[in-house]
């Protein structure tokens, strides 16, 4: 059971020794995902964005897209967030969304607002 590292150069590279994703046997683990530029600017709509943005990037880089997502996982540093970003989120997933979990979480990678990471199949 061999597995591929997924990268794509549109998406942020790994601050830490992990991949952006990892493919094996059809499944692809996308390692959580950040937008560090945009966490400072308190507008969480255009943070979740752009971590749905990365996420897309890499899923494309693996040859797959937001339809193949079957878990997400969702860290809020403030569940006061949550509508908005569900909002986003959501806009992502029109039709059979994955499986999902949202947590609150004391802090975050580089004291952003929001990480998500997702699992994907062919």
């Amino acid at each position: 059971m061999p597995k591929q590292i997924i990268f794509s150069d549109k998406a942020p590279a790994p601050i830490g020794p992990y991949s952006q994703a990892v493919k094996v046997d059809g499944t692809v683990y996308v390692s959580g995902q950040i937008a560090a530029e945009l966490a400072k600017s308190g507008d969480i709509k255009a943070e979740t964005g752009m971590v749905m943005q990365n996420i897309g990037h890499i899923l494309g880089a693996a040859g797959l897209g937001f339809q193949n997502v079957v878990k997400a996982s969702i860290f809020l540093r403030d569940m006061n967030d949550f509508a908005s970003v569900n909002e986003i989120y959501g806009s992502f997933f029109t039709k059979e969304p994955p499986a999902r979990e949202t947590v609150q979480v004391a802090r975050l990678p580089k004291d952003v607002n929001v990480e998500i990471s997702v699992i994907a199949v062919e």
